[in-house]
């Protein structure tokens, strides 16, 4: 476990207790200043740590990201990676589901698009909707949904084993926060193609989606795939700790560049 990732842990096992955990959280990040320049470090030590892990080409990492609407998870998506080459690297926007997804069982676009050996895929929403609002909008019955955790559970631990490294993060913002944010998408004139009035049906049952996140996060942060709950009102320290957590994991992950079989010496270019 990483030292920027404690802070934000969900511990395996135990409570989240979602609604004690603030928002803002100013003891995390109080210089925004530093912040961000470190931001900056994080995101160019990334990029090379990516390198390698391309060119190794034996293990992934998935990045899961999910919250709320204007949460931040486009904002994250573009400055946390924005120093990383587009060469092995995958974003993947989870949307509602087609009629052929519909045709599958729920975990089938969620496994299609889990990143292949070498790269690094993002989760723009993710599989973990079926249990969000698949739970508050009741979009299937109650034992089906009941059932998902641990199928997901399942799923993560089979990409596990199989070299891929999950990190997750759930961006927690504050309904006065998300508020302000979906007024300001109303007052932009280049922010209102972002602007769903179907948002406001969703924050109408904010404490019914509080209370899913909650559930999720204490059934779904496990050992080999665990959660962490990121402060989002600021969105740059949502982007520090998202960089610095990124940056450490590829770190521990160690990715190297394979060694050639022949010598480089032997070779004149004429």
């Amino acid at each position: 476990m990483t030292k920027n990732a404690v802070r934000f842990l969900v511990e395996p096992g135990k409570r989240s207790k979602l609604g004690e955990r603030d928002p803002r959280d100013e003891k995390a990040f109080t210089d925004r200043a530093a912040a961000d320049a470190q931001s900056i470090k994080d995101g160019e030590a990334i990029d090379g740590l990516q390198d390698r892990l391309y060119a190794e080409g034996k293990r992934a990492l998935l990045v899961i990201l999910q919250g709320t609407d204007t949460a931040g998870k486009d904002g994250t998506i573009k400055h946390v990676f924005k120093e990383t080459g587009s060469l092995g690297i995958v974003v993947t926007a989870f949307k509602r589901p087609s009629e052929e997804e519909l045709a599958h069982d729920f975990l089938w676009r969620a496994h299609i698009a889990a990143p292949r050996r070498g790269f690094i895929g993002i989760f723009n929403r993710s599989h973990y909707e079926d249990v969000l609002i698949g739970r508050v909008r009741q979009l299937a019955p109650k034992d089906a949904i009941e059932a998902r955790y641990d199928q997901i559970n399942s799923f993560e631990k089979i990409l596990s084993e199989n070299g891929t490294k999950i990190l997750k993060f759930m961006l927690h913002v504050s309904k006065k926060e998300q508020g302000e944010r979906l007024q300001q998408r109303l007052d932009e004139p280049k922010s209102r193609w972002k602007f769903n009035p179907a948002d406001l049906d969703d924050r109408k049952l904010w404490d019914e989606y509080q209370s899913a996140y909650e559930l999720m996060l204490d059934k779904c942060s496990t050992a080999w795939a665990p959660w962490h709950v990121i402060p989002s009102d600021r969105k740059w320290a949502r982007n520090a700790a998202i960089a610095a957590i990124v940056r450490d994991t590829l770190e521990e992950m160690n990715p190297q560049y394979p060694k050639p079989s022949w010598d480089p010496k032997s070779f004149v270019i004429k």
